[in-house]
């Protein structure tokens, strides 16, 4: 397998050995991290925490379609604000529940929690933003005062 190819699945025997079965398109971890635009560590992270379970030919990782589209849910949950556990319980979800039903009911309750999370951190953050304005004026009326002083 070269690194500037996908790797095909015909390149690598089922564990079966059955070669009537149709395969599909895989990829060794450069061409992998290179479709998701991450690291080849990246993906050894989210293998290492129990998200993702490529294939290996000997000590070479294999990542199928599958494998690709668990590691967009996890990037998509990454860049949401979830937490690994969480990402963990919802790609568990979608294992079990071959019609995501339980799956989009918990990935709703979340999602409202985020966004009540995020509202509160915006005021917040609105809040202290007013404050350190009124500081800023503050100092600036101060800094006026002083040179008219002098």
């Amino acid at each position: 397998m070269s690194a500037a190819q996908p790797a095909r699945a015909q390149d690598v025997p089922d564990a079966g050995g059955n070669d009537a079965t149709p395969r599909e398109e895989i990829f060794g971890i450069q061409e992998a991290a290179s479709l998701l635009g991450v690291t080849m560590r990246t993906l050894r992270f989210y293998e290492d925490k129990g998200l993702i379970a490529p294939q290996r030919a000997g000590t070479a990782r294999i990542y199928s379609r599958r494998e690709i589209g668990r590691m967009q849910l996890i990037l998509r949950g990454k860049r949401l604000g979830f937490s690994i556990r969480e990402i963990g319980e919802f790609l568990d979800l979608y294992d079990a529940d071959p019609e995501h039903v339980e799956q989009v009911r918990q990935l709703t309750v979340r999602i409202s929690e985020r966004i009540a999370d995020l509202r509160k951190q915006r005021i917040a953050i609105e809040e202290t933003l007013e404050e350190l304005l009124s500081i800023e004026q503050q100092a600036h009326n101060w800094l006026e005062g002083e040179r008219k002083d002098d």
